[in-house]
Parts: C-alpha cells; structure tokens; sequence
C-alpha cells in the first residue's frame, strides 16, 4: 500500500494537532519545523529543522513530499508562487492564501463578492487616517496589513492622539483602517473545501475574546437567529468557492443585530483555527482530519455536532509549571471534559492548551461553562476551584 506524504510548514499546535488524525488515516506527515523544540516535533515521527523563509530550505522540503499545506500563513508568496509553477501541490494555493496574508487584499475580494464590510481604506499617512475618522467617526481601527495575530498589528485609536503610537507602522506601505464596529460578539464559522469543489460548514460558534486572544468557544452560538447563522455559512461557502480555498478556512465575524445583515466579515485564517479546537471532541469529523481529508482531495466527513452544545477554553500560561501534576486534579474535577496540551513551556498568556466540554443529556449551558473553566483554571494554577454546587 502506498499513503501520500503531507508537508507542514509550521512547528506549532496546529501541525502537532494533525498528527493524531493523519496516524488514524494512516497518512505520512512531514513537518519543518521552526525549531527542535516546538510543539509538532515530538508528535510526528518525520521532522526537520528549517527556515521556511529559504528557498532553498523549502523547495528541498516539498520535493520530499506529495503535498504542502501550512501551521501558519507566513510563508513568502512569491517562494510558494515559484513551487506551484514547479507543479507542487499546495493548498491552499499561493492565489488564495494571499487573502489571509494580506488584510487588504481580503477587504478588497469581501467588497467585491458583496459581502458584508466594516468601511474600511488603505492609507500611508497619519492624515489619511484622520480624514477617514472624519468621514466615519472616532474611534477607528488601524492595522499592518500582514502578519498580525493575536491582537497584534492592531491599534485602536480613540482619537488623533492615539497615532503617535504607530508613527513607525508608516514605513512599509500602505495599513488598513477600519471603521470600529460597535457589534454584540464574535461569530466564527468553518469551511472545508477540497479541490474537486466539494465544501462543507461546521455550526456558527460564538468566540469570546480577553485583551485580543480567544478564551472560550461556544458551539453552536447560543440564540443565534436562524438568518444570521444561515448568512453567514452561506457567506463562508461563497468565499471558500470564489478564492478556490482548499482545505479548512475559518471566516472570522462581528455580529451587529439590527444592522443591515445582521453580521460583518472581520478576517480570515486559512489553516485549521482555534475557533474550531471544539470540533476534536464535539463533532464527528474535527478541523484537523478535515484539513488532510480536504488537501489529498478525499471525500469530505460529515460535520454535525455530537451534543447540544460544546464549550472550548483556552488554557494560557499561568502560575503552574508542571501541567501534568495538575492532571490528577483537573481530569478528577471534570471526568467528561478532554484535555489537549501543546507540550510547549509555559510562559505567561501563552497558548499552551485547551479543554473541551460537552453537554450531557438535558445539562444547561452554564454547567458546561462552569466545567470547562473549573478544568482550564486548575490546569493554569495548579489548584482546585470550587465548583458552583460546592461554593
């Protein structure tokens, strides 16, 4: 029997979170990894070391595999431009990964699509800035185009004061700015496409963020009306069809009741995402097996949710060191909860794993909640939490 071989680019969760899968399948997965010490290297069997900014590095990295795909969006386009006219297969394509690297070139491809936009412009100046504020009112939304994640390359600004604070972002060509949405919460929604067309959505989750990270996960969104969760899954299948993604892409979006669609496109992430860590557990085919099915062009798995409800929390660095010291307690505080660790050191705010809960059979919402948070604290503090029946 012959298995394809799929190349990471990319050391970090992401690739180690699709190790598990691909032994299920079978599948043979390569990664270049950033360094001998990230999260993917002790987790696949056929890691290297390398820096995928090389063209050198990476095109001795594709020859070895049958397709590339990606942990992270920063690889250099015009390197991967140069695979795929080399017949490399790569998903997604250079064409249509540029839409996640690049914030301008998304708002430009959601405007043309006609779908629904925060005003946005691109701008170089400070005073561009300000006669945008003019036109839509304070506060607005300044970013670098590229490489922002996690709340970086993103400023808010109140007022025309606040631009001192990104005098040096004006070096490097244009920034977007955009409007500041005043939306009730964050909506997520995945899309799988595989290269012969076949696309497929998971439920719309609620993503709930602490100082620009996401913290916890609600899937399905509770209280979502009907209309709104079936615009913005058909807004996700148009975007994942017309940008040819291939592969899982996660639509990233403000919820705005009473405001034109009800919803706004926020970003885009073309890889597997943290809004859809809940899948692993709370539906039948997670992101990550998704992911490999979608690349090799194999039929897609089905995507109905297993409960009434999942509930994904981050797990970020805290007081405690020693994770697994904290398993006996944590797993013993919530026997039905799942724990996935990244095996990365804990630093303070880092992602370094996260816990999902699934509902029991009539188990409200809150209980659920109460769970996944009573597990992700004991893990980050390494102490027990009371519950709310024993507080």
């Amino acid at each position: 029997m012959t298995f394809p071989v799929i190349g990471v680019v990319g050391g970090g969760q992401l690739a180690r979170m699709m190790a598990g899968p691909a032994v299920e399948l079978g599948l043979e997965l390569h990664v270049l990894a950033e360094g001998p010490g990230v999260s993917a290297v002790a987790a696949v069997a056929h890691a290297e070391v390398g820096d995928y900014r090389d063209p050198q590095t990476l095109r001795a990295f594709a020859a070895g595999v049958d397709v590339v795909t990606f942990d992270h969006e920063h690889v250099p386009g015009e390197l991967l431009e140069e695979l795929a006219g080399k017949g490399v297969a790569i998903h997604p394509s250079p064409a249509a990964l540029r839409h996640a690297q690049d914030k301008l070139v998304m708002r430009r491809a959601v405007e043309e699509l006609g779908l629904p936009n925060p005003r946005w412009s691109a701008v170089s100046t400070a005073a561009e800035v300000e006669a945008f504020a003019a036109a839509t009112g304070w506060p607005v939304v300044l970013k670098t185009p590229r490489g922002g994640y996690d709340g970086k390359g993103v400023l808010v600004l109140r007022d025309a004061s606040g631009l001192a604070a990104a005098d040096d972002w004006f070096t490097g060509g244009d920034l977007l700015v955009e409007q500041f949405v005043p939306f009730s919460r964050e909506l997520s929604v995945l899309v799988a496409r595989r290269p012969s067309g076949e696309a497929v959505t998971w439920p719309v989750v609620e993503s709930i963020q602490v100082d620009s990270v996401c913290d916890e996960v609600i899937a399905p969104a509770p209280e979502l009306p009907v209309e709104v969760a079936d615009a913005v899954t058909a807004a996700a299948l148009l975007l994942a069809e017309r940008l040819d993604v291939t592969g899982v892409m996660a639509v990233e979006l403000f919820e705005t009741p009473g405001s034109g669609a009800g919803y706004l496109v926020n970003e885009l992430a073309m890889r597997p995402h943290n809004s859809g860590h809940w899948t692993m557990d709370g539906a039948v085919t997670g992101q990550f097996e998704q992911h490999l099915r979608a690349v090799l062009d194999l039929p897609l798995g089905a995507t109905d949710a297993v409960g009434t409800h999942t509930v994904m929390k981050n797990v970020l660095g805290g007081a405690n060191t020693d994770i697994y010291a904290a398993y006996q307690s944590a797993m013993s505080s919530g026997p039905s909860a799942k724990v996935h660790f990244y095996g990365k050191d804990v630093r303070p705010g880092r992602k370094i794993g996260h816990v999902n809960a699934l509902a029991g059979p009539g188990e409200p919402l809150a209980a659920v909640r109460a769970r996944a948070t009573r597990v992700a604290a004991i893990l980050r503090d390494g102490t027990d939490v009371p519950s709310a029946d024993q507080e």
